[in-house]
C-alpha cells in the first residue's frame, strides 16, 4: 500500500477548548507510526468511543486522532517479523484510539505488540462482537477466578447489565455455573437479560442503597460498571470473600465507602484495566472468548451492524444509555 493512498477515517479534532469528530479522507502519513498496516474489516462502539467521538470525555491523548479503540482486519504489511500479510488480526484497547490512531478508518498502522492473533474459533466479526467490552467482562470474570470467586459464594450481581460489558458479564458467569442477577433501571429489557442468564432481575430505581458501613450481606460478589452510589452500596453487601470487578463509571467516578467491609468480610476490590494488561494475560483471554468461554448470545449481544457515517448518532445514543448491548461498525467486512 503506497504511503500517498488515500482512505475514510473517522478522527477527532481539537478547535479551541473543544473536540469536534469528522470523517473525512487521509493518507497513511497521516497515521502515527507503526510497524504493522492493517486493513481493517470491523470495529465496534464502546462507552469510551463515544466519550471521544461526541466530546463528552477528554478520552484522546493528542490531535487529530483516529478514534476507535477496537479494530479486527487482515495485515496488509508487516516491518515486523512477528506478523506477515494475510495474518487475520484483532486489536482492543493499547491506547489505540487514545495515544495512538484507532480502528475507525479503513487502515490502521500500528505497533507489533498491540495485535493479537485472531484466535482459532473466531470471525473477524465475532471478535468486535465481543471487542473491548467482551474483553474487560472476560477479564473480570479470570480475576475473580484467581481471586477464588466461586458460585458457593452466592450470586454474582452486574450493573449496567445491558451495555456491551454487562451483557457479556451475564453470559459468562452463568456459563460457568454462577447464578447471575442483573441491577438496571431498564426493566423493560428483563426478557433480553434473561435471555443472556440473569435469574434475578433487581429494579435499580427502587433499591435501597443503604448509609451504614456495611449491610446485609446478599451478593456472592458483583461486576460494576457504574461507579459511585452503586460501587459504594456493593462493598457494603457483598458477602465475606467475596469480589467486586470494578470496570466503569457511568454513574461517578467517585467512591464514598469506608474500609470495614475489605477488613471484616475480607470483600476485594479488582481493579480491571483493559487496556494496558500484560500482554500474556490478554492472549490468553482471547483464547478462552474463543474457545470455552465463547458466548453463545453473540447474535442478541451485538444486534446492530452500522457504517462509519453511522458512528456520530449512535455515540449519542450510547452516551444518552439508549443502547443496548454492542454495536459492530462494519468497515471493510469479511476480507
Amino acid at each position: 500500500m503506497s504511503s500517498s493512498t488515500s482512505f475514510k477515517a473517522l478522527r477527532v479534532h481539537q478547535v479551541e477548548k473543544a473536540t469536534q469528530s469528522r470523517l473525512e479522507t487521509i493518507r497513511l502519513d497521516d497515521l502515527n507510526p507503526g510497524a504493522v498496516v492493517v486493513k481493517v474489516a470491523y470495529s465496534s462502539l464502546n462507552y469510551k468511543d463515544a466519550l471521544a467521538v461526541t466530546g463528552k470525555g477528554r478520552i484522546m491523548r493528542g490531535y487529530p486522532r483516529v478514534a476507535g479503540i477496537d479494530l479486527s482486519g487482515v495485515v496488509e504489511s508487516s516491518a515486523d517479523p512477528a506478523f506477515k500479510p494475510g495474518d487475520k488480526v484483532l486489536v482492543t484497547g493499547n491506547n489505540i484510539g487514545e495515544a495512538l490512531d484507532g480502528g475507525l478508518a479503513e487502515f490502521a498502522r500500528l505497533p507489533a505488540d498491540a495485535l493479537v492473533p485472531l484466535p482459532r474459533g473466531l470471525s473477524l466479526f465475532e471478535a468486535m462482537a465481543l471487542g473491548t467490552a467482551g474483553f474487560t467482562a472476560a477479564l473480570g470474570l479470570r480475576r475473580m477466578l484467581e481471586n477464588h470467586q466461586a458460585p458457593e459464594l452466592g450470586p454474582i450481581v452486574v450493573t449496567g447489565p445491558t451495555g456491551g460489558v454487562g451483557s457479556v458479564a451475564i453470559e459468562l458467569f452463568s456459563r460457568l455455573g454462577f447464578t447471575v442477577a442483573a441491577l438496571t433501571g431498564k426493566a423493560a429489557q428483563a426478557d433480553y437479560l434473561r435471555k443472556l442468564g440473569a435469574s434475578e432481575i433487581v429494579d435499580r430505581t427502587t433499591l435501597d442503597l443503604g448509609s451504614k458501613p456495611m449491610e446485609a450481606a446478599r451478593w456472592g460478589g458483583a461486576v460494576d460498571n457504574l461507579g459511585g452510589d452503586t460501587l459504594t452500596y456493593l462493598t457494603r453487601t457483598v458477602r465475606p470473600w467475596g469480589n467486586i470487578a470494578s470496570i466503569g463509571l457511568a454513574q461517578s467516578h467517585v467512591l464514598n465507602t469506608t474500609v470495614m467491609p475489605f477488613i471484616l468480610r475480607g470483600v476485594s476490590l479488582l481493579g480491571i484495566n483493559s487496556v494496558e494488561c500484560p500482554r500474556p494475560w490478554r492472549v490468553a483471554v482471547w483464547d478462552k472468548l474463543a474457545g470455552e468461554w465463547k458466548p453463545q448470545h453473540l447474535a442478541a449481544i451485538a444486534p446492530r451492524v452500522v457504517g462509519l457515517e453511522d458512528v456520530a448518532k449512535v455515540c449519542d445514543e450510547l452516551i444518552a444509555g439508549k443502547a443496548l448491548g454492542r454495536t459492530v461498525v462494519r468497515i471493510g467486512g469479511d476480507l
